[in-house]
């Protein structure tokens, strides 16, 4: 599911979302650098000493902070030690909830599973920055390259294979939903993150392992761009909507709050209705589950006939407003 300012970072190289760890809460954050779509890079061996252990998770329960639209988490008991000598609970939950890691596969085909990752890639050195006091102030504040080069004055280089976390003090929104989640009076969220320029600095001139950012967040992306590309009347507004929806994914509910920021930034209701049926019956993940019962050809006439269908259904509606 990927809320309004998600765009810019699937903008970025192919390579960069096929190479990218995920760690954090919720659908939350992150990168990892120099790994293939098949596999991890070679890890190096290094003595790693600590002085204390960081508790970086957060209790799972039905009140655990969601991004709108995902589904509900439900947890029932299903034996106690009275009636069956042991204690057991059935879980049932959205992957992507609560504190967790994407692997590469999460964004990207052909991208490595958790369990294709080695242990060893899992303990590395961890570079905090501090934008806490900012994201006070400002929820829509973001790492920036600025931040970087001021924590590498103050400590040092940033060294390879690292983990850059993010610390902008939302962990203490936890237990209250509406204000981790953070929707405005328009239903959009706010929350910190991390800018497109610091994420490429530290996967090209860093080569770190990952970034780690505690809030419901999927990327950085201007609003400036919906408005310049999106926006107004030109004819290729709608098809490019449609082909921006492809590498996306939701389901029908979890992409109102995008379609209402795009209607927010002038985007025309045809534009936006084009978009919101390309996420939901065109992307990625739905292709790769279809492939499994269509053949490429069946597929493609399959994907070609919606396209058209979604163009024309938001021209229609364009022309109508």
């Amino acid at each position: 599911m990927c809320p309004p300012k998600f765009f810019e970072h699937m903008a970025g190289q192919a390579t960069s979302r096929r190479d990218f760890f995920k760690f954090g809460l919720g659908a939350a954050a992150a990168t990892a650098t120099a790994l293939t779509a098949t596999q991890v890079r070679p890890t190096f061996a290094q003595s790693v000493s600590f002085n204390n252990v960081a508790d970086l998770t957060h209790i799972f329960g039905t009140n655990t902070p969601l991004y709108p639209g995902s589904p509900e988490p439900s947890i029932n008991i299903h034996v106690t030690i009275e009636a069956n000598g042991f204690y057991g609970n059935i879980l049932q939950y959205w992957e992507h909830t609560g504190t967790h890691m994407d692997a590469p596969a999460h964004f990207a085909v052909g991208g490595i599973y958790v369990d294709q990752i080695a242990p060893s890639a899992l303990v590395v050195p961890i570079a905090v920055i501090d934008i806490s006091a900012r994201a006070a102030v400002d929820p829509d504040t973001v790492v920036t390259l600025d931040d970087i080069l001021a924590y590498e004055q103050q400590y040092g280089t940033i060294p390879e294979n690292a983990g850059v976390f993010m610390n902008s003090g939302w962990a203490s929104r936890f237990n209250s939903i509406p204000a981790f989640v953070n929707l405005d009076g328009d239903g959009i969220q706010h929350y910190p993150g991390f800018s497109r320029e610091a994420t490429d600095f530290l996967e090209a001139q860093r080569n770190i392992a990952g970034i780690g950012v505690g809030a419901l967040f999927h990327g950085y992306v201007p609003e400036q761009w919906v408005s310049d590309y999106l926006a107004g009347g030109d004819w290729y507004t709608v098809p490019l909507a449609v082909l921006v929806g492809i590498p996306l994914y939701s389901n029908a509910t979890g992409v109102i709050p995008v379609a209402e920021a795009m209607l927010g930034k002038g985007v025309a209701l045809g534009t936006t209705l084009a978009f919101m049926m390309s996420i939901a019956a065109l992307s990625l993940p739905e292709m790769i589950i279809l492939r499994k019962v269509i053949r490429w050809p069946g597929l493609a006439l399959y994907a070609g006939v919606l396209a058209i269908a979604f163009i024309l259904v938001g021209y229609g509606f364009n022309l109508l407003a």
